[in-house]
């Protein structure tokens, strides 16, 4: 019998086998049907499916090369899509990035973990130069402003449903381990590829982005396009779960 990680990685080809030639269809039909179902096995996936076992709280220090505050076991992938397991130190956070043309589903394996989800907007004609910055953004940064909207704050676990993302929609988050190490299944579809324009992008909030926000409720800022930030790498681990054939 399949492993369920197999049957993940069946259904994310099916669903996600025409990701590479936008347009997707994300509101068609059969897209939507074959999402669900890749949710659902989602939502049913353990740490323990994977012989992960939840890691305790590390008290040695951060250090390169170490010691990476977040590490990622490679599970598999295609054209279609890349899938692994990201673990997060406990007080360690993937920064606020983005994931251009791609959708993504993430499942937590243990932990608790708080996402931060945007959208980018247009920015419109001189709309930078009427907001009062604190600190002032420098002449040289006006090129690297983006009008966002933050859309939802929320936390996840294990017994959570995941987290999704499309190339429009909740397409920015940041993630941050909440009360300890955490681990999350990913799945990016199409897969990250520079020399085909999914380039991985950092960026600083420069207005309040920490306030909770009620529900249904929607918050526009604006980000800066930074640098990978020097606190963030990700190293390398085994994965040590089923194998997944394609």
């Amino acid at each position: 019998m399949a492993s369920l990680i197999q049957k993940i990685a069946r259904q994310a080809r099916k669903t996600f086998k025409n990701c590479a030639s936008p347009p997707i269809g994300e509101n068609s039909k059969v897209f939507l049907e074959n999402q669900a179902k890749l949710r659902n096995l989602l939502h049913e996936i353990r740490a323990e499916d994977l012989n992960i076992a939840p890691r305790k709280l590390d008290p040695s220090p951060i250090s390169v090369p170490h010691n990476p505050p977040v590490t990622y076991m490679h599970i598999c992938e295609t054209g279609a899509f890349s899938m692994g397991v990201f673990l997060l130190k406990g007080g360690s956070s993937i920064p606020l990035h983005d994931h251009p043309e791609m959708n993504g589903m993430l499942k937590v394996l243990y932990g608790k973990v708080s996402i931060s989800c945007f959208d980018k907007l247009d920015n419109p004609s001189d709309a930078a130069s009427e907001v009062q910055f604190n600190p002032p953004v420098l002449p040289y940064q006006k090129d690297a402003l983006r009008r966002s909207i933050l859309r939802s704050v929320g936390e996840y676990t294990e017994h959570s449903g995941p987290c999704i993302l499309t190339p429009k929609k909740d397409n920015l988050h940041q993630i941050n381990a909440v009360d300890g190490p955490a681990a999350f299944l990913d799945i990016l579809a199409p897969p990250y590829d520079q020399d085909d324009g999914r380039d991985c992008h950092y960026y600083k909030v420069l207005q309040n982005g920490d306030e909770k926000l009620e529900a249904g409720e929607q918050k526009e800022m604006w980000l800066l396009e930074i640098p990978q930030p020097s606190d963030f790498w990700c190293g390398a681990e085994p994965y040590p779960g089923p194998q997944v054939t394609l």
